[in-house]
């Protein structure tokens, strides 16, 4: 049964779809990000303190995307896409996959790693040339006099992007749909809420119960790639 034909769906990814692609994860078990502190290279005051160190470990995960590619969790929702009427895929994902998978209306809350900003301006370009992944800083190109530029990301302590936009979208939808999220990081792990409130049908598909698994209506579990593309087709055939 063709439940979502004409529906209109929010999606929320986190960093297990993602990893699924050979993305390292947000962070281990040992609280470290790639053996850093989260504190030395994913915070304001780390990037004042120590920009040199922040900056070659966010050029190695910039690098990182030419290494990896989308994986069939990620092609399932470009999928999804296509067959319903309203479509919002938000991803705390900093990563590239999705668009690359075929998803075209895709909000990223914590930022992008192809695109830089000026620290001056807070323009944002895309970046990727071979000359733009080295570890030597980088500087704007939409100032008169070319200013430093910072990886477009949001770090702990600033605010998420769009929010304005997600909770517009979630408010209205009909289905809101959860794929390889943790569920500890606010607000994302709130949004949950906010749909449940507005009357849409929660669904969880996740690797692992995550710690808000308490709030959806419909829990699948296992590995994204590999149930994802079957509860695509049967939402739309």
């Amino acid at each position: 049964m063709a439940i979502m034909l004409g529906s209109s769906v929010v999606i929320l990814t986190g960093a297990g779809i993602s990893a699924e692609s050979g993305v390292s994860t947000f962070r281990d078990n040992d609280g470290l990000w790639e053996n850093h502190r989260i504190e030395d290279v994913a915070t304001p005051s780390a990037w004042e303190n120590n920009p040199d160190l922040v900056w070659k470990f966010y050029q190695t995960r910039r690098r990182q995307l030419l290494q990896v590619e989308p994986n069939p969790a990620h092609f399932a929702l470009a999928k999804l896409e296509q067959g319903v009427d309203d479509f919002t895929l938000i991803t705390q994902n900093v990563d590239d996959l999705h668009e690359r998978g075929g998803s075209s209306n895709v909000i990223h809350m914590h930022g992008r790693l192809r695109t830089l900003r000026c620290e001056v301006s807070k323009k944002f370009e895309e970046r990727m040339e071979e000359e733009d992944l080295q570890n030597h800083f980088l500087f704007c190109t939409c100032c008169a006099e070319p200013n430093r530029v910072r990886p477009d990301i949001v770090w702990f302590g600033e605010m998420p992007m769009h929010l304005e936009e997600i909770y517009e979208a979630v408010g209205r939808c009909d289905y809101f749909i959860v794929i390889g999220s943790s569920g500890h990081v606010y607000p994302a792990a709130g949004l949950v809420n906010v749909a449940n409130s507005c009357g849409a049908k929660t669904i969880l598909v996740n690797f692992e119960n995550p710690a808000n698994s308490f709030a959806f209506d419909e829990i699948h579990l296992g590995k994204a790639g590999e149930i994802l593309p079957d509860l695509v087709n049967s939402w739309l055939d």
